[in-house]
């Protein structure tokens, strides 16, 4: 029995031993890790954070007419450039029946007092022609008369303003004839002939007749995320992309920050412009769809890792590399960073332009199975 335990107990023994010179056979068999390093470069590193949004003019006027009717000619389109004063449209008068009933009473009750009034100066001149009153009772009969008859010639300009928009002697400045109050260019004109239009005044916008704005001086606006809007300030440059114009960076300045978000699909909003510098020879169609770059920190040819290469200490956080001394021998240097892009990082001390950095955390391709 006892001879039996003995000969199980050196059995196991035997391969106990064997399955451990297997084991190191196996790993010594295995090849040993080679690491990968890479050496640290100058790069232009610009950290930013990106705004989405659309390039407007940074004044658009909108022409109403002052007074309502029905579009009678159109004489410019979109893309066409006027001046201050040139002519956009005519409006033919539809008259309101009861300012025209007011206006045509009007007319009547200055002819009543004109003929009073008439007659009233023959009597005083016959009487003064007698010498029964003095010529200063006459003048006075002179200019009562006087102003009867300009009361009646305003009666009918009056009305044929409220027929017709316009008067003898005003040919120029009728209401009828919507005119430019400004120079640039026709972005839209959103009425045709035969369009009824609404005056402008104080209870009503009235109808827009035609829009139009300078188009070499072109804003960026769009809206950042809350998370973002603490990164920036006034004054920040933008660089400008817009989607309709490939291969092309509008440099811009951010110039405003709206102080109050406003909610969007459940997130705030802020608000920015930015005023561009436009290249002349480029025309940037307003309404166009676009990105800005805001540009929170930038720095220029200096020295700079990739992101991947970092490491950090698992005690205190602070960030170091795996400096190569010898062949596959590495030795641990702390750095100092800088700003960052996400791909690469500035070093601004702790190692040189010819250190060369291990790569730590380098993956193996998988081999494909097929």
């Amino acid at each position: 029995m006892k001879k039996s335990v003995t000969i199980i107990i050196l059995l196991v023994i035997i391969v106990a031993f064997g399955g451990s010179m297997y084991y190191l056979y196996q790993k010594n068999s295995e090849d040993p890790v080679i690491y990968k390093t890479e050496e640290p470069s100058k790069q232009t590193i610009i950290k930013k954070t990106v705004a989405t949004g659309s390039i407007l003019p940074l004044e658009e006027v909108l022409i109403k007419p002052n007074i309502s009717g029905v579009i009678e000619e159109v004489y410019v389109e979109g893309g066409d450039y006027v001046k201050s004063g040139d002519l956009l449209a005519k409006i033919k008068v539809v008259p309101n029946l009861n300012a025209l009933n007011d206006a045509r009473n009007s007319i009547d009750d200055a002819k009543i007092n004109l003929d009073d009034q008439k007659r009233n100066y023959e009597r005083q001149l016959s009487i003064f022609n007698k010498g029964v009153i003095s010529q200063a009772d006459l003048d006075r009969a002179q200019v009562t008369y006087d102003q009867a008859k300009q009361a009646y010639r305003a009666a009918n300009k009056r009305f044929d303003i409220v027929n017709t928009g316009t008067t003898s002697g005003f040919r120029n400045a009728a209401n009828t004839l919507i005119r430019s109050t400004v120079s640039g260019m026709v972005l839209d004109v959103p009425v045709e002939v035969g369009n009824q239009v609404i005056e402008s005044n104080n209870f009503n916008e009235g109808t827009t007749i035609a829009s139009i704005a300078d188009v070499e001086k072109m804003i960026f606006e769009g809206k950042v995320d809350e998370s973002e809007v603490g990164k920036i300030k006034e004054d920040l440059p933008l660089e400008i992309t817009v989607g309709a114009i490939e291969d092309q960076v509008f440099d811009a300045v951010l110039d405003y920050i709206a102080p109050k978000g406003k909610e969007e699909n459940g997130a705030i909003q802020f608000e920015i412009k930015g005023t561009l510098n436009k290249k002349d020879t480029t025309f940037i169609r307003a309404g166009l769809s676009a990105n800005a770059s805001i540009i929170l920190a930038r720095a220029d040819s200096v020295l700079a890792l990739k992101e991947a290469l970092v490491q950090f200490d698992s005690d205190d956080k602070k960030p170091f590399v795996e400096v190569e001394t010898s062949e596959q021998k590495f030795e641990r240097k702390d750095i100092e960073l800088g700003i960052s892009d996400g791909i690469y990082v500035e070093v601004k001390s702790g190692i040189t332009n010819t250190d060369k950095i291990k790569v730590w955390n380098n993956v193996e391709p998988e081999e494909d199975g097929n």
